[in-house]
């Protein structure tokens, strides 16, 4: 596979693409099976569905690898935190976590509720050309912590925030719970038949360079060195959102590293060389213009010429950029890297 080769920085003969939120709103084909089944989590529970829309953008745009749809709050659902989903706000916890007693009210084994997961990498691997790769992925323990302490998401994290220095042990105590049930999660995506898994910490950001390290990347990177001992020919790639500044201290035995919009690629190549195949970052609005991804794409490319790289969006894909534009990024990038070569 084209994509899982160049996640280990083997020769391809182009660069390969994908974009984050790839299986979504953009997509008619994805809006008519949500209004088939008309509620979002229903449609992460099914897996037929999930296989569908997972399979959606191989067909429709031709892109190196599908990503698993599913929800990262999926997790911490079904560790016995009721989840649901309100128009205009987004995931809801009613249930929060604070205290240890609130910890030991979670199942310790919750990802052994997430069979249906299971069963659509499994349907999705079989129908899957054998081409293109199957990324499997889970939120980070630090992201997953935060919508269960925040209740939803926020802008300001004040809730985790203040556990964070007023109450360490405690949250270390919810990483440590929350990061056994993501690599055992992982690890079941992959012997379901994923080809390659990812970490995705959206909230990284929102810690100082020295408590992200600690209550963020660290636990990240338990999860890649472990992932890495059971399935060391399973490429394993941390994208963490906002942490530009702190790429010098990021580390670990991850194969890919996904660098955000807001990171320009020449620092993420100055600071990591080719220790990682790096993962990015075309600014997802460029794809309101064919112009502007043009150009987008054209300087990364030069920029990652004759370096370890995956083509990737610095984020998800908006939900109104029109289908013929992401078409048009997906093949201009195949064009572009396979003249360079």
């Amino acid at each position: 596979m084209i994509f899982v080769d160049a996640c280990f920085g083997r020769e391809t003969p182009y660069t390969p693409v994908w974009m984050m939120r790839q299986a979504g709103r953009y997509l008619p084909e994805y809006r008519e099976v949500r209004r088939k089944i008309g509620n979002f989590l229903d449609m992460t529970k099914n897996p037929e569905a999930v296989a569908e829309v997972t399979l959606q953008p191989v067909e429709i745009l031709d892109v190196d690898a599908a990503i698993l749809f599913s929800d990262i709050l999926n997790l911490p659902m079904e560790m016995g935190l009721p989840l649901r989903f309100e128009p205009g706000v987004g995931p809801i916890f009613d249930r929060q976590i604070s205290t240890d007693k609130d910890i030991d009210s979670l199942d310790p084994e919750g990802y052994k509720k997430l069979e249906y997961v299971y069963k659509g990498v499994e349907l999705i691997r079989k129908r899957l050309h054998p081409s293109k790769a199957l990324i499997g992925f889970a939120g980070s323990p630090w992201t997953i912590a935060t919508y269960m302490v925040e209740g939803k998401g926020s802008k300001h994290y004040s809730r985790i925030k203040k556990m964070v220095y007023s109450d360490p042990m405690t949250l270390h105590r919810l990483l440590g719970v929350l990061t056994e049930n993501t690599l055992n999660y992982l690890s079941n995506q992959i012997d379901a038949g994923a080809d390659v898994v990812m970490l995705f910490d959206s909230w990284g950001g929102a810690l100082e360079q020295e408590k992200f390290l600690e209550f963020s990347w660290n636990y990240m990177k338990e999860i890649a060195r472990k992932l890495k001992e059971r399935y060391p020919n399973t490429p394993v790639i941390g994208f963490s959102k906002g942490v530009g500044l702190y790429l010098e201290k990021m580390d670990g035995k991850f194969d890919v590293i996904g660098i955000d919009w807001n990171t320009p690629m020449e620092r993420a190549v100055e600071v990591f060389q080719d220790r990682y195949t790096l993962q990015g970052n075309l600014d997802p609005t460029r794809l309101y213009s064919k112009t502007a991804t043009k150009e987008g794409v054209d300087k990364i490319a030069q920029t990652m010429k004759g370096h370890r790289h995956i083509f990737n969006l610095g984020h998800g894909i908006l939900p109104d950029v029109p289908v013929e534009n992401a078409k048009f990024f997906i093949d201009y990038v195949k064009e572009v890297t396979r003249r360079g070569r």
